[in-house]
């Protein structure tokens, strides 16, 4: 699974642009796992669905 992760992180994020500094490449990498992969990112697991309409769609139904 971490290789599809790795895989999926070098298409989208690391081949499109080169870093000046590792400061930088830190900066995007975390900008991506947290802003883009963990709250964006559409999960098997969920239907499809990302994390925060999961949740909207869980207190629907639960409301």
């Amino acid at each position: 699974m971490i290789e599809s992760f790795w895989s999926r992180m070098q298409i989208e994020l690391l081949n499109r642009q080169r870093w000046r500094t590792r400061i930088e490449l830190a900066n995007a990498m975390f900008e991506y796992l947290e802003i883009w992969h963990n709250r964006r990112r559409r999960h098997s697991a969920l239907g499809w669905l990302s994390p925060p309409e999961f949740e909207h769609q869980t207190k629907t139904v639960v409301a």
